[in-house]
């Protein structure tokens, strides 16, 4: 993907200018599931308009900091699920379902009354805007097939099992279009493997696989444990991490900063590559380059450096715009630190 040793990237959201969204309102309530359109402040005739012009400032400000592969900060979504999972036909959006959340309370979800099909492209407009306004090396993102069967309503098939299959059909022929669109890396969001490691491991990795069926460009799953914003007390290990080593996903993208992830735990993901999460989301104090470097250094002894993604843990959306872009100029710092250590070190071999 790239010969550029500890390149930078994010996870996938930015945030997203206070004259585009309600920023309030949206810290005030988990991520939507189902639309809501209360969220925008512009106009429908103007919505897209506005979108692409907050899809600039995420891709300069990611480019200033330094950032190698960058994401369109998903300035047209909702949240990281919401923008797919309601694009899908098999889904009541007039009448919609009830599952519990991560953070224990109702949610309201996409209720599945029919065969769930991706009926059109969904993020292709996304990539190939991204692809015309930058240079670098671009990712986009989609929530996984587990991840949607676990945030909605099921009232039409035998199983969960069955639905997620389904929605790992509908994910495969979407990435299949994104990479399409000049897409360098598409990301699948599979937050809810590590909430529900059993079905995970029961029906899970079996859709995610589907989904991956005979794509051949760069993957890469990411499990965490949550919006940093909203969930506190993360524990220092994951309940469901190994098993995607089975995949044929290249990358796996975890938080380890917030957390204080053990990453002896990394070993487990045997050749994959890592997207190691450096930055802790749950506060605005901005990680100092030193910080970022030890982060990056607890990591080595368990996955080569030639094998490292530096990453933020999660999605940037719920910080503010100057403490994001203070936090990724401080990792892009940190990774050139240990970056030229590496490089030291290895000349010193020579």
């Amino acid at each position: 993907m790239t010969r550029t040793l500890l390149p930078t990237t994010v996870v996938g959201s930015y945030p997203q200018p206070e004259w585009l969204i309600d920023r309030s309102l949206l810290a005030a309530n988990t991520p939507p599931r189902v639309r809501m359109r209360q969220l925008w402040r512009v106009a429908p005739a103007l919505l897209e308009e506005a979108q692409d012009d907050a899809t600039l400032i995420a891709i300069r400000d990611q480019e200033r900091a330094g950032i190698d592969i960058v994401s369109d900060g998903e300035m047209r979504r909702e949240s990281y699920f919401n923008r797919f999972a309601t694009a899908l036909d098999g889904i009541d959006l007039d009448h919609p379902g009830t599952v519990i959340s991560r953070t224990g309370k109702p949610a309201l979800v996409p209720r599945v009354v029919g065969r769930v099909r991706r009926l059109r492209p969904v993020n292709v407009r996304d990539v190939q805007f991204l692809r015309a306004n930058t240079e670098h090396q671009i990712k986009i993102t989609v929530p996984g097939p587990f991840t949607m069967t676990k945030l909605a309503q099921n009232d039409y098939y035998a199983s969960d099992a069955e639905l997620a299959m389904d929605y790992a059909a509908a994910v495969n022929v979407e990435i299949r279009d994104l990479f399409a669109a000049g897409a360098d890396v598409v990301q699948i969001d599979e937050p809810y493997m590590q909430v529900h490691p059993t079905d995970a491991r029961s029906y899970g990795i079996a859709a995610l696989q589907r989904a991956l069926d005979g794509i051949a460009g760069t993957t890469v799953v990411h499990i965490c444990f949550g919006y940093g914003a909203m969930v506190k007390g993360k524990p220092a290990r994951y309940d469901f991490l190994a098993e995607l080593a089975a995949t044929s996903v290249q990358q796996v993208s975890v938080e380890t900063a917030q957390s204080g992830l053990d990453c002896s735990a990394l070993a487990a993901l045997g050749g994959k590559t890592v997207l190691l999460g450096v930055l802790d989301l749950s506060t605005s104090d901005v990680e100092s380059p030193g910080l970022v470097a030890d982060r990056i250094r607890g990591a080595l002894p368990y996955v080569p450096a030639d094998r490292l993604i530096v990453a933020p843990d999660c999605g940037m959306k719920y910080l503010t715009r100057e403490v994001a872009l203070a936090k990724l100029t401080a990792m892009v710092r940190g990774a050139g630190l240990v970056r030229a250590e590496l490089q030291s070190s290895a000349e010193a071999r020579a």
